[in-house]
């Protein structure tokens, strides 16, 4: 079978992360972001040993069960990828996919809790990161998310539905006032242009606004016009702190040379389970506020009612979960690689006036090795990579009765499990929390006993 060779197929199941599985003719196929009950046509990308992989080019007959996507933007936009599936189905999909991966690894889920899905589909996100591009090469300035498929095209978004009025906005007043002054953007292949990135930030909760506008420093430019159009705007919350971070970065990602404060205290706050945490402009939080509230009412659930523990909490970045751990501690111990994040975590426990948590910034593996206490839970919550298997090998040296691993990746989460089981642990429950509605993430809570 030659690659580029065109297929027509129907969808039939799906796996981790949003591949539509299909087979024909004896040979396994997977296409990215489609599902089950739709015909699709796709072009073969791969082929080895009986499995291949397609790439979508056309949607030739819709599952039963679809509806119009309601986003103008949604289908060129890379942002979502299932508007067109009711929110029940995500769910069901989500559900359908992380457990096919407990499966195949042989991991029993224990006392499965089922998924619990996001309080909303739509406006629930509390951080967005848009890029200056064009549509087209050499077009009119654009200001949004890059186009699904194409890493160089951005498509502008003042409609979109994963973020509320204030967003647009804001959004929208940046883009036109750009467009007037004739700035270019950032080229990353010539390595040349002024305009790179806008991050808004909106607690959910407090309504508190955080404008942060990327550049490069290739000119110089005076953001004082900008800063007074960004007052004037009319908000359903309140425009709190204004940023302007210098990046000079070869890399896409947004790397901060320096951070210039325009307007306010250069952080804001959120309140989650009673709690006040300070968010900073690169401090890790989750997007969805409303979703993490659910997220970490699992963790305190898992915890159980039993009082007096010591808890350490590994990848705590700005120690949401290790905080709201500490009612039920008599101590919290965290470990966050980024200082301004556990610094932020500390800080976070002073405005708590929780005294019994203490956040240390460095390597997970190497600070772990430092600690001479023996806790009686540990908690998980790492990157999409999962734990570092050095860490891992200590997380099972120090004993605890407990571990509550907080998955965003269910395909690293199963290959941790497995070497847990095989040093004693075993699973005893697991829920699921939608935290990404109309992605294809899911978060997976899974609660060990030794």
């Amino acid at each position: 079978m030659k690659k580029g060779t065109e297929i027509e197929i129907k969808i039939q199941d799906m796996e981790f992360p949003s591949q539509g599985i299909a087979e024909k003719d004896g040979v396994k196929f997977s296409v990215k972001n489609a599902f089950p009950g739709e015909v699709i046509k796709g072009k073969l990308t791969k082929y080895k040993k009986g499995v291949g992989e397609l790439r979508l080019l056309e949607l030739v007959e819709k599952a039963e069960y679809e509806v119009q996507g309601p986003c103008p933007h949604y289908g060129p936009c890379g942002g979502c990828i299932s508007q067109h599936v009711p929110y029940d189905k995500q769910l069901e999909f989500k559900e359908l996919q992380v457990k096919k991966l407990f499966e195949k690894a042989d991991i029993n889920m224990g006392s499965y809790l089922g998924i619990e899905g996001s309080p909303t589909q739509w406006e629930y996100r509390n951080k967005m990161e848009f890029t200056f591009g064009d549509f087209e090469k050499g077009g009119e300035l654009s200001l949004g998310m890059h186009v699904r498929g194409q890493s160089f095209s951005i498509l502008s978004v003042p409609h979109c539905l994963i973020v509320d009025e204030d967003f647009r906005k804001i959004l929208d007043a940046t883009l036109e006032y750009f467009k007037k002054q004739g700035l270019p953007h950032y080229k990353i292949m010539q390595r040349e242009g002024y305009l790179r990135n806008l991050i808004i930030r909106k607690a959910f909760f407090t309504k508190k606004i955080m404008v942060n506008l990327v550049t490069t420093t290739q000119i110089n430019f005076d953001l004082q016009e900008y800063k007074d159009i960004l007052n004037s705007l009319k908000y359903e919350g309140t425009l709190d702190t204004i940023l302007h971070t210098e990046n000079d970065s070869f890399s896409d990602a947004v790397v901060p040379d320096k951070v210039n404060l325009l307007q306010g205290k250069g952080y804001i706050t959120e309140k989650l389970l009673g709690l006040n945490f300070k968010i900073s402009p690169f401090s890790f939080f989750q997007t969805n506020s409303q979703g993490a509230e659910a997220l970490y009412s699992v963790v305190r659930e898992f915890l159980g009612d039993a009082k007096n523990l010591t808890v350490f909490d590994l990848y705590c970045g700005t120690g949401t979960i290790g905080q709201i751990a500490a009612a039920k501690a008599k101590e919290v111990i965290g470990i966050e690689l980024i200082e301004e994040a556990a610094a932020a975590a500390n800080e976070n426990a002073g405005l708590n006036n929780l005294t019994n948590c203490t956040f240390l910034a460095g390597d997970v593996t190497k600070v772990i090795q430092t600690i001479d206490k023996k806790p009686d839970v540990i908690i998980l919550d790492p990157p999409r990579s999962g734990v570092h298997p050095k860490a891992l090998e200590y997380v099972v040296k120090f004993n605890a009765k407990e571990i509550i691993y907080v998955s965003c990746n269910p395909k690293t989460l199963v290959i941790d499990l497995k070497y847990l089981e095989e040093q004693g642990y075993r699973v005893e429950k697991s829920k699921m929390v939608d935290m990404f509605p109309n992605t294809p993430h899911v978060e997976t809570v899974v609660k060990l006993v030794k």
